[in-house]
C-alpha cells in the first residue's frame, strides 16, 4: 500500500470519503462515479489510491437511508482547490454526504475492504461463541456421566461364578430320569 507523500510543495494529500446512496443500479452508479471523477479531474487531484467499500450501516440515517456505500479516495490536489470540489461533491445527486481530511504525515493508505472481506469470512458471532461452549459443556458432561456408569457397573457387578464343568452323559439322564418320574408327579 503506498505510502501518502505529496510529490511537490504546491500540492497536498487529501482523504475524500463519499458515502454514496445504496440503492443505485450499476449503470446509475458507474455514471455517478464517472461524475465524481470528473470533479476530481476538474480540480487537478490526481488520484493516489482508491478503496471502494461495500454497503455498511450508518449511525443514523441519511435521506432516509440508514445504509451507504462508501469510496475512500486518497487524492493529491492543489489546496486553492479544495473548497470547489467540496462545492461540486455537495451538489452532485446520489451523494449522501462527503468528507475531505488531511491525512497526517506518512500515512499509509490501507484496504480496509479487504481486512473486512476476510474478518467476516474468520469471525466468529457471539451466538456462535455461546453455542460451541454450550456444545462442548454437553459434550463434556455426556462423557463424565458415561465415565461414572461404567465405573458404577464394575464395582457393582457380582462376580461371575466358575462354570460348571459339563456332566456326564449318563449322569445326566439320570438326573433327569428322577426329576420327571411318575412317583413325584402323583397322577
Amino acid at each position: 500500500m503506498p505510502t501518502l507523500v505529496p510529490s511537490n510543495e504546491d500540492v497536498r494529500v487529501y482523504e475524500v470519503a463519499v458515502a454514496i446512496s445504496p440503492v443505485l443500479d450499476q449503470k446509475e452508479e458507474a455514471n455517478l462515479l464517472k461524475e465524481i471523477d470528473a470533479h476530481f479531474a476538474e480540480a487537478q487531484a490526481k488520484l493516489l489510491f482508491k478503496d471502494p467499500w461495500s454497503k455498511r450501516g450508518l449511525a443514523y440515517k441519511i435521506g432516509g437511508f440508514d445504509q451507504a456505500k462508501f469510496i475512500i479516495y486518497y487524492m493529491e490536489m492543489p489546496p486553492e482547490k479544495i473548497r470547489e470540489l467540496d462545492h461540486q461533491l455537495r451538489l452532485t445527486k446520489g451523494i449522501l454526504r462527503h468528507l475531505i481530511v488531511i491525512p497526517p504525515n506518512g500515512y499509509e493508505a490501507v484496504s480496509y475492504e479487504d481486512k473486512y472481506q476476510q474478518w467476516l469470512k474468520t469471525r466468529e458471532t457471539q451466538a456462535d461463541v455461546r453455542h460451541r461452549e454450550k456444545e462442548e459443556k454437553l459434550k463434556k458432561s455426556v462423557t463424565d456421566q458415561a465415565k461414572r456408569a461404567s465405573k458404577r457397573m464394575t464395582e457393582t457387578r457380582p462376580k461371575q461364578k466358575e462354570t460348571a464343568k459339563p456332566m456326564e452323559a449318563e449322569k445326566l439322564t439320570a438326573e433327569l430320569d428322577k426329576l420327571i418320574s411318575d412317583a413325584d408327579l402323583k397322577l
